[in-house]
């Protein structure tokens, strides 16, 4: 048995026993990006990566393999070119456990330590780079994975093992409230409010010293009000919980959130006093549903709410019911940037799903999620067989949804005419259906089109009425996005002081609440930096270059990540550029593309 340790300084073991390391950093580096590569790479890419110093960088690859083969005891790995590693069942790497979403989360509480702590290669710039981008990515990973446990083990009423995994998610990413929310509702679910109160007041003032923010009220009310609790007095029965189902559902569609909301916490209450399941799934996925989406700043208590929704639905086959609440887990995952685990969500929810409408929901967030991570030819896939399925069964606000993120697939491509054509569909059904609460979104979008196209006074208004509208709604992801749109508007007519105030202000819209659209905030950064580079405020622009890299990198945004090469490049960075065409390589943007050159 091979044992090798990635997290911390790397370590092999055989047998349970420590083994001689491989001779040379790079023996460790070349094994870790072979391991996490995303395809097998080829000798040249790896000699001219790793080896690029050496009189016979062919050669010393040959030699360095042989030596990784020689430590492991791994006397076929390793061939070929590609080169491939198929270490088979006796070979376990500890950071290949974080790729497996249902194995089992104990080993998550032993892992610590960077990707590959203490190994740094400085004649290898291009290698640094990608080293930089894996370590930000594997701790997203670790945390993501921490969190599911938490969240699982919540739903199943296990909340002191449930503890555990939040603590370890907060010790890992402490500047993210969200895990310090979990972990409150985990000691107040475990019984000790004390412990949970005191947590609070520790995520206040480390929010308060580090980010200059006030805590969201939801990280308190996790003290107290759980996803069962009514904030109504409670009726009785189940047709009480039915109806009052049914009276969140048309108060949270009609727009009047709050009181939907407290319907449907009614609603969870009283159908776990039935003790129906099916019914309990049902309420639990309606609470989550409407938490997620309606109420901002919620996520982390939805997701519980949807946790639940899965065990009960399960335990009762209401496979519908388990399907939109995989799917809206999924959606949760995608906002703040954990792809891995939203990928495992909406895998899930793909297999059990029958109909039109669940399809067409599925593949516009597999959509939105493959756009987010820069695998466009992915999204359009998913985006155009979503917009068909949800044409065919007349969903018509999910053929409005899915237009919308076809058309900003388009947009980030710069293909302008395509761009503008499913924008304009997309607001055209938005606005037939009077879907208030997104209008914001295309009309935001579709401005930007007109924008870029030379239509000034058609992009003024509709950035303007985009940004009263999400200022109506109250929508932080809505109002960065209009106030991002206003502050390119007032670049291009050469009034950079309110494009600077604009900018200014659509990152602090999209950063008001801990549960962002990780998406948006990194397309605000990446607006203010460029503007500021434009006006060679290069004080402002360097600290936001670190923002937006390490913010990418650890949500897997990868043309962000090349992005914020280019921008480093802008600044002096002699090595950046190199870098940005390296990481941009794989990506399928004729836009990026063109920047690269």
């Amino acid at each position: 048995m091979v044992s090798i340790r990635l997290l911390g300084p790397p370590v092999v073991e055989i047998g349970g026993e420590a083994a001689k390391s491989p001779r040379g950093r790079k023996a460790w580096a070349l094994l870790a990006y072979l391991l996490l590569a995303e395809r097998p790479p080829s000798r040249r890419r790896l000699a001219e990566l790793l080896f690029g110093d050496a009189d016979d960088p062919l050669g010393a690859l040959r030699w360095t393999l042989a030596e990784l083969r020689r430590a492991l005891g791994l006397r076929e790995s390793f061939s070929g070119d590609p080169v491939r590693t198929d270490f088979g069942p006796g070979v376990t790497v500890d950071v290949l456990v974080l790729l497996d979403q249902d194995g089992e989360p104990a080993p998550l509480l032993e892992l610590g330590g960077e990707l590959l702590e203490g190994v740094n290669l400085a004649s290898s710039h291009e290698f640094e780079s990608w080293l930089l981008v894996a370590r930000h990515r594997v701790s997203a990973m670790i945390e993501g994975r921490l969190r599911q446990a938490a969240a699982r083990l919540l739903a199943e009423g296990r909340p002191k093992e449930a503890v555990l995994y939040a603590a370890k998610a907060v010790e890992n990413n402490p500047l993210e409230e969200g895990n310090h929310e979990l972990l409150v509702r985990g000691l107040t679910m475990a019984g000790d409010r004390a412990a949970a109160l005191k947590q609070v007041a520790v995520c206040e003032d480390l929010m308060r010293r580090e980010l200059g923010v006030k805590t969201s009220p939801a990280l308190r009310e996790a003290t107290s009000i759980g996803s069962g609790s009514p904030m109504l007095p409670p009726l009785s029965g189940r047709a009480a919980a039915i109806s009052q189902l049914h009276a969140g559902r048309a108060a949270i569609a009609a727009g009047a959130v709050a009181a939907g909301v407290q319907c449907l916490r009614t609603a969870v209450a009283e159908a776990s006093r039935t003790g129906d399941a099916a019914l309990k799934a049902r309420a639990y996925c309606a609470l989550g549903g409407a938490l997620v989406h309606a109420l901002q700043g919620r996520d982390e208590e939805g997701s519980l709410a949807l946790h639940e929704a899965i065990v009960m639905a399960v335990a009762s086959g209401e496979r519908s019911v388990a399907v939109t609440a995989q799917r809206e887990l999924g959606f949760v995952e995608v906002k703040a940037g954990r792809r891995l685990a939203a990928t495992t969500w909406l895998t899930k929810a793909a297999a059990m799903a029958e109909t039109d409408a669940e399809m067409a929901a599925i593949r516009g967030v597999l959509g939105q999620n493959t756009s987010d991570q820069g695998d466009y030819p992915a999204a359009i896939g998913h985006l155009e067989e979503s917009v068909e399925r949800a044409a065919r069964c007349g969903d018509h606000k999910q053929h409005a949804w899915s237009l919308s993120i076809l058309g900003r697939v388009h947009l980030m491509r710069d293909e302008r005419s395509q761009a503008h054509t499913v924008l304009k569909q997309s607001l055209e059904l938005t606005e037939e259906q009077r879907w208030m609460a997104f209008l914001p979104w295309p009309t935001a979008l579709h401005a930007e089109i007109d924008l870029r196209m030379g239509d000034v006074a058609a992009a003024a208004d509709g950035l303007e009425r985009a940004w009263v509208l999400a200022c109506q709604v109250e929508d932080p992801c809505w109002e960065g996005t209009a106030a991002r749109g206003l502050g390119l508007l007032s670049r291009d007519r050469g009034d950079h002081a309110s494009a600077a105030r604009w900018l200014g202000q659509a990152s602090s819209s999209c950063n008001r609440l801990p549960d962002r659209y990780q998406w948006v905030h990194a397309n605000v950064l990446d607006a203010t930096i460029a503007c500021a580079l434009d006006t060679g405020d290069h004080e402002r622009a360097r600290p936001l270059v670190t923002t937006l890299a390490s913010l990418a990198a650890r949500c897997d945004m990868r043309e962000w990540v090349v992005r914020a090469h280019l921008h480093s490049a802008r600044l002096g960075d002699r090595t950046a550029l190199a870098s940005a065409r390296t990481l941009g390589a794989g990506i399928d943007n004729p836009a990026l593309a063109a920047l690269l050159r």
